[in-house]
């Protein structure tokens, strides 16, 4: 690490302190589908789906998503946004989905489904705290080759609408698909404008059967650096980073660089793993309190959690069902570390 990007976090580090409590937490992300009806950003898994498959194809069961809420309610995540491809449920099933969602985990959440007109907007206004704009980048010859059908207009008019309707606004930006340093200067001018609440800093995760599949995935100096850079323009901003399996040994600098949360991980899949320990061993380096947990699971009544719902029975016993099926997988990768865990003490003694 260069000194320049050390001296940068140092003093993104100290303005974060001066700003928020020293903790930290993982951001869930509820996809109920993965399939889009644009489906030609140049960098997103959802593109490089069959095209004679039709997006409506690829929605989750929604005994899946609200059982997902469920989890992550008693695993003490917070849900950084409701997503999914734009144009596969209509507005009506949105809200549905949305309500029971807030029956679930007691608050409004974030949606992220695309730029939302302001009548359907006022649709969800009941169930939403805030919309986030899949930005990706604010560079506008950029934009254009990585979200050629996805323009920033109809996103900056719903952050208009937003602010009208006193929502909170969030974006997200990829970095490593070709932007610069200089690219910054357009982002904050962008954050300014808008009055951007939270922001979603991601690391390129290249793709294959897309045009970055052999793109080095940026470093984490270089996602640390646009992370510290708005810590420092904006101290109050919300930052979250992005992460991946194979980029947990990064967490601890991108907090120390300014980030308030962490997401883009497997949780659910990797739960109670060895990358989810390294995670939370992570957040203590940066000097976090982690809060919920990515390791070990609570003695919660998942039967009643299920029950104290206001939804059909058929839909109840459904999601009891894809519960078991989840902890079940989350146990089995819990005992396995534990085991592990034990058999590598044992050969650590006999040494």
């Amino acid at each position: 690490m260069t000194s320049e990007i050390s001296s940068l976090i140092q003093k993104a580090e100290q303005v974060y302190k001066q700003n928020f409590p020293l903790e930290t937490c993982f951001e869930r992300a509820i996809f109920f589908s993965w399939g889009c009806t644009i489906g030609d950003c140049t960098f997103c898994y959802m593109s490089t789906q069959p095209k004679d498959k039709k997006p409506q194809e690829t929605k989750r069961r929604i005994s899946s998503i609200l059982a997902e809420f469920i989890l992550a309610k008693n695993l003490g995540w917070d849900i950084g946004f409701f997503t999914g491809g734009i144009g596969v449920f209509s507005a009506d099933e949105i809200s549905l989905l949305l309500k029971a969602a807030n029956e679930i985990i007691g608050e409004k959440i974030w949606l992220s489904i695309g730029p939302i007109p302001k009548k359907t907007l006022l649709q969800y206004l009941p169930y939403i705290k805030g919309v986030v704009g899949s930005t990706e980048t604010i560079n506008p010859e950029l934009h254009k080759i990585v979200c050629p059908s996805k323009p920033l207009a109809p996103y900056e008019r719903m952050f208009e609408t937003a602010s009208e309707f006193k929502l909170l606004k969030a974006m997200t930006f990829i970095v490593g698909m070709g932007e610069t340093h200089d690219d910054v200067k357009l982002l904050e001018e962008f954050i300014k404008k808008y009055q951007i609440d939270k922001i979603h800093i991601y690391g390129l995760i290249p793709q294959e059967s897309t045009m970055f599949q052999n793109t080095p995935a940026p470093t984490a100096e270089e996602q640390a650096w646009w992370i510290a850079k708005l810590r420092i323009a904006f101290p109050k901003l919300d930052i979250q980073c992005g992460i991946w399996e194979d980029r947990t040994e990064r967490v601890s600098l991108l907090l120390k660089a300014g980030a308030n949360s962490i997401s883009k991980y497997q949780a659910t899949k990797l739960f109670g793993t060895k990358v989810s320990q390294d995670i939370e061993a992570e957040a203590k380096k940066a000097g976090r309190k982690f809060l919920g947990t990515l390791t070990k699971l609570p003695d919660v009544d998942w039967e009643k959690e299920v029950e104290r719902l206001s939804l059909d029975r058929k839909l109840k016993e459904e999601i009891k069902e894809k519960l078991s099926i989840y902890l079940k997988k989350m146990k089995e990768n819990v005992n396995k570390k534990i085991l592990l865990t034990q058999n590598e003490n044992q050969q650590n003694f006999k040494l």
